[in-house]
């Protein structure tokens, strides 16, 4: 399982949770690791077996061990209790339940075609890796990642405004790399107003990227009709369709509008102030963080008040080696310095997410649990859903960033 996990590091997190998964030998001896690359891309347990395939293993003595139980949905790949069913695999053992209308059952499936399932091996090192994935789906509401490149003493601006560039080329590059995976990116009224950015992502040449996200502005101010947001990677006198207003100032109700068009995975690009309101609101699930290696002394700081008073209220976060060159949470990009985190604090409790998990090497007994591999498809197209809000933000999301 261990090996499991860590080829589950090896994933990206966002509208799928990462998981990994590790063909075993009948002693116990691991012959082939898997894992799960992201929306659109076979999932942990079917990327093993073909590796398995390819090597010509014969798999009809042999365990798999995956760190989710396996789904039991068409999306667009097939269910992993089908792939499973047909390798031959007579074991399975997973580490922790997936359990909503779209995916649970795996297990059950697998139990009634005859293959010995076991749950519960290394369940809390396993919803420790997924812990804020598990969160957004219990609170149903997209995975959001908060990304920010500010200068050495932490703004995003000089005292007058500008801002390009404060990092450089390859700190960019991974921005825009990070787009292209989203479903939609936001910013606020200020970022509208300050930089009329057009939210694409970009190659290094500048050229549009096969996969672009949906484009959000979260501001009770009118958008102008010809703002560049609006228009996309066409042309000057044309939309595209993938733009939305959320008019609101409240990041609950934000991600709930945004949740009824399709996005599962949101980043925020948004400066000081719509920074401020995610956090604020335990909403931030990843932080990626550029810092160049520039003092600016006056400017918007990266991130505004988040009313925290003392020292022991501190927002606290941990380095995430999770889908980074090398497992490196903290590591040089060009001249900058990119720091890759997730919250230390706010992991869901265990009972909420796999109740009734069993023991090590205990019958597995598939239960409910508020997660579910998300089926793939192309960034959201805007269109009519439910707008569930859940509280006002004490923070105007109106502010000053830069987001190209």
């Amino acid at each position: 399982m261990r090996s499991a996990l860590r080829a589950a590091a090896r994933g990206v997190r966002g509208a799928n949770p990462v998981v990994g998964a590790a063909v075993l030998s009948a002693s116990g001896e691991v012959l082939h690791v898997g894992h799960h690359r992201g929306a659109g891309t076979p999932h942990a347990e079917v990327d093993a077996l073909r590796a398995a395939r390819e090597a010509g293993t014969d798999l009809r003595d042999t365990t798999l061990v995956v760190t989710l139980e396996p789904c039991h949905h068409t999306g667009r790949t097939g269910p992993c209790s089908g792939a499973i069913l047909e390798a031959g695999v007579p074991r399975v053992v997973y580490a922790v339940g997936d359990g909503t209308d779209t995916a649970r059952g795996g297990a059950a499936a697998l139990m009634e075609r005859g293959v010995d399932v076991r749950a519960g091996l290394l369940a809390e090192d396993a919803r420790d890796l997924n812990a804020r994935w598990f969160r957004a789906q219990e609170q149903q509401r997209p995975f959001v990642t908060l990304k920010i490149a500010q200068s050495l003493d932490g703004r995003v601006a000089a005292a007058d405004g500008t801002s390009r560039w404060i990092t450089g080329e390859a700190a960019r590059g991974e921005g825009h790399a990070l787009r292209s995976r989203v479903d939609a990116i936001l910013v606020g009224g200020g970022t509208l107003r300050s930089d009329d950015p057009s939210l694409t992502a970009r190659d290094a040449t500048g050229g549009p990227l096969t996969r672009q996200p949906l484009r959000a502005v979260m501001t009770t101010r009118p958008v102008p009709a010809d703002a560049r947001v609006r228009r996309g990677v066409v042309r000057a006198e044309e939309h595209d369709g993938r733009f939305v207003h959320l008019d609101t100032h409240d990041p609950h109700e934000a991600l709930a509008r945004l949740r009824g068009l399709g996005v599962s995975h949101v980043l925020v690009e948004g400066g000081p102030t719509v920074a401020a309101a995610f956090l604020s609101c335990d909403l931030v699930d990843e932080l990626w963080l550029h810092q160049a290696p520039v003092l600016l002394g006056a400017g918007a700081p990266s991130v505004g008040d988040l009313g925290i008073g003392t020292i022991t209220a501190a927002s606290r976060w941990r380095g995430d080696p999770v889908g980074v060159p090398d497992d490196r949470a903290v590591a040089p990009v060009g001249e900058d310095l990119r720091w890759h985190l997730r919250p230390a604090r706010g992991t869901p409790d265990a009972d909420s997410l796999d109740a009734g998990a069993s023991r090590p090497g205990a019958p597995a007994t598939p239960q409910r649990h508020p997660a579910s591999r998300t089926p793939a498809g192309p960034a959201p197209t805007p269109g009519s859903g439910p707008a569930d809000a859940r509280g006002t933000a004490t923070n105007s999301p109106d502010d000053t960033s830069s987001a190209p």
